[in-house]
């Protein structure tokens, strides 16, 4: 991955030393010279990532595409793409070697709004590989680290931890990144910037490739609510390409009853009901996380906010459920690779017997996929199987809908989309901590995030305050570290949970 950037960033010095190369890169298939303010923004976009990629990791290609030359809503933004949602102009390789050179014919559609509505996109960000991963550790291009204090090489988070990195160390305003059972919310929470994971639907996964269908949302990570929202309003649209995008019908339907029902009567926290689910309080938590969690809640409630406590009795079953699904999912998509129709191709060694295709193609599997992604494969595999489907894969997703239900009954905002249609749970690990694990314990984290994935519910994670003690160093390292509070909604009310943090984050500072 550093030859590659490095590679690149010679390039972006010849583009510097040449300026009238840059007409002959297209955008939006138009070409047009910037201007000198443009060019500077562009180089300085450029020169800030080069300053800081080396001891972060967050990118794995840097753009060179030319300023934008459309004026729209997000015109003056740089934005970063996770590097498993499709670019034309850039690699796309899921950071694993199975698609090291992949160059794709096509940008996704977030990619093109994106695009259309004036964003300077700055490049690739990092991932862990085909989105598997909670720590970003699992890249051929090597681990993120966490840009809060990179010499104690903390994970930034997984599986975005490349975007999330990418706006914690200033590198872009905003990046976009997926989200499969909490791999926007746990980097944001790691490297204490804004995550959101929206309504599944509402952003379009065209172009995306697939890790589970059935969860995979794109999500977007910056360092504030305000921007979040810029790019969400830019890419949350219908997209005739997407069989899962949300129907516009639905969406004016609940976006009409959350105005009626919410926005309408002024301040977004006096008199909202906030639910505290008792079950999101496992004895893994620690002390420190507990009580930043319970400021939160004593904040709202200074604020007007009605605090309830809840329960949502199935939780418990929700990370056995995500993984016997999501695992099941990434068997049938990433069957595909098989290094003839697509993927990296690995000649047999001498003797190997070729007149099965499945020894053929073992070998590229073999080779072009990681550990952790052969291990889901697996797993996947044999829920899948005809002695083990009843029993994991159909059992799975009936405990999916009882999650859902659980949600459901708790929300005073109906679900119009489903009805039409034992460690610590602690700050970022050390490198070198997460490199020689073997137990179970880079699992636990997602189980206060898989829920909402299993829901299709929208969640954002923002940072909370730290003390100024704390702020400046003292006390304990763990004290230093980021953490963040997550905030849940029905399906549709992403403008709802936005404003909320929004709400939140503007308490913080004052």
């Amino acid at each position: 991955m550093r030859t590659n950037v490095a590679r690149q960033l010679n390039q972006i010095s010849t583009f510097h030393s040449h300026p009238s190369k840059l007409l002959e890169i297209r955008l939006g298939g138009q070409n047009s010279r910037p201007s000198g303010r443009t060019q500077s923004t562009w180089r300085d976009r450029r020169n800030c990532i080069i300053a800081n990629n080396s001891s972060v990791n967050a990118f794995t290609h840097i753009s060179q595409l030319p300023p934008p030359s459309i004026k729209g809503s997000l015109s003056g933004l740089s934005v970063a793409v996770k590097d498993n949602i499709a670019t034309s102009f850039l690699p796309t390789t899921c950071s694993s070697a199975m698609l090291q050179d992949f160059a794709s014919p096509f940008d996704a559609t977030a990619v093109q709004l994106l695009q259309k509505s004036g964003a300077d996109i700055v490049g690739k960000t990092n991932c862990d590989e085909f989105g598997m991963g909670s720590l970003n550790v699992h890249s051929i291009h090597g681990p993120v680290v966490n840009p809060f204090d990179v010499s104690e090489r903390r994970s930034a988070g997984g599986s975005s931890g490349g975007s999330a990195a990418a706006v914690a160390a200033g590198m872009c305003d905003a990046a976009l990144g997926t989200d499969t059972g909490g791999s926007v919310r746990l980097p944001a929470s790691y490297c204490g910037v804004v995550g959101l994971k929206p309504s599944y639907g509402l952003i379009s996964r065209w172009g995306v490739i697939s890790y589970a269908d059935s969860l995979d949302c794109v999500g977007i990570l910056a360092s504030d609510v305000d921007t979040v929202k810029r790019v969400f309003d830019s890419v949350a649209l219908y997209d005739p390409r997407d069989p899962t995008s949300a129907p516009v019908d639905i969406r004016k339907v609940t976006s009409e009853h959350v105005d009626t029902k919410i926005h309408s009567r002024g301040s977004i926290l006096t008199g909202l009901r906030f639910g505290i689910p008792q079950e999101y309080f496992p004895s893994e938590m620690s002390p420190e996380v507990l009580q930043h969690t319970r400021n939160v809640i004593t904040l709202l409630q200074s604020q007007g906010a009605v605090v309830v406590p809840i329960s949502l009795p199935s939780t418990s079953y929700a990370l056995s459920c995500y993984y016997v699904l999501a695992s099941a999912e990434a068997s049938s998509n990433l069957a595909r690779y098989d290094g003839v129709q697509y993927g990296t191709y690995v000649p047999p060694p001498p003797g190997t017997d070729i007149t099965k295709t499945s020894r053929v193609y073992a070998v590229s599997r073999s080779a072009g996929f990681g550990p952790e992604v052969q291990k889901r494969i697996l797993l996947g595999t044999y829920a899948l199987s005809a002695d083990a489907f009843d029993n994991y894969f159909l059992q799975a997703q009936k405990v999916r809908q009882l999650i859902k239900d659980d949600f459901d009954r708790v929300f005073g905002v109906p679900n119009y989309f489903s009805d039409s249609h034992s460690r610590r749970v602690d700050n970022a690990d050390t490198s070198s901590q997460v490199d020689h694990k073997s137990d179970l314990s880079s699992y636990v984290q997602d189980v206060l995030t898989v829920p909402a994935s299993l829901a299709g519910l929208p969640a954002i994670s923002i940072p909370t305050n730290r003390t100024a003690g704390q702020a400046m160093g003292e006390g304990s390292s763990e004290d230093r570290w980021p953490i963040g509070v997550s905030i849940v909604g029905q399906w549709g009310t992403d403008s709802v949970v936005m404003a909320v943090a929004s709400a939140l984050e503007g308490l913080q500072r004052e």
